[in-house]
């Protein structure tokens, strides 16, 4: 019977918290390699340190990137990430497409028509016809979301 490696736990936080270096054995920097504080396989932690040896340092962005196992664009990217956003800016975005991509303003219009030409109509009764109009395929709890979201943003939008 095969046995299971047990996974380290910090492995496994990092990369549920995704911010486990894919690269760790690109990190080069003498620090890194010979202190049990640093660990390359931390990436906020990597990507921090590299920033902070430039600007307190003094160690120049190409040097400083290189002994990181980054390019001198992704250490500019970091810089800026952590001087806008402190360091929950150092930790990538989730994958995946951002907003409703699908449910447009010309989308959810056509749905709302459908919706006032017959009120008994649920999601799930939009997701054909939407396909047909549009092309697209939608959940119907995207719909359901998507047309509360328009809603709100017109409520919000209208003065008393």
């Amino acid at each position: 019977m095969a046995r299971r490696r047990k996974q380290d736990p910090k492995v496994q936080a990092l990369r549920e918290a995704r911010t486990l270096n894919p690269h760790p054995d690109a990190v080069a920097d003498a620090e890194f390699g010979s202190s049990g504080f640093f660990d390359a396989r931390d990436l906020v932690q990597v990507k921090y340190e590299m920033v902070r040896r430039v600007q307190v340092d003094g160690v120049a962005v190409a040097r400083a990137a290189a002994a990181f196992g980054f390019s001198r664009p992704s250490y500019y990217e970091a810089a800026a990430a952590l001087a806008r956003d402190g360091l929950p800016g150092l930790v990538p975005d989730k994958p995946g497409p951002r907003g409703a991509h699908k449910l447009t303003d010309d989308v959810l219009a056509h749905a709302e028509t459908l919706l006032a030409a017959d009120p008994a109509l649920r999601p799930k009764d939009l997701v054909e016809p939407l396909a047909a109009r549009f092309g697209v395929r939608v959940h119907p709890r995207s719909i359901e979301r998507g047309l509360t979201r328009r809603r709100q943003a017109g409520e919000g939008s209208k003065s008393g």
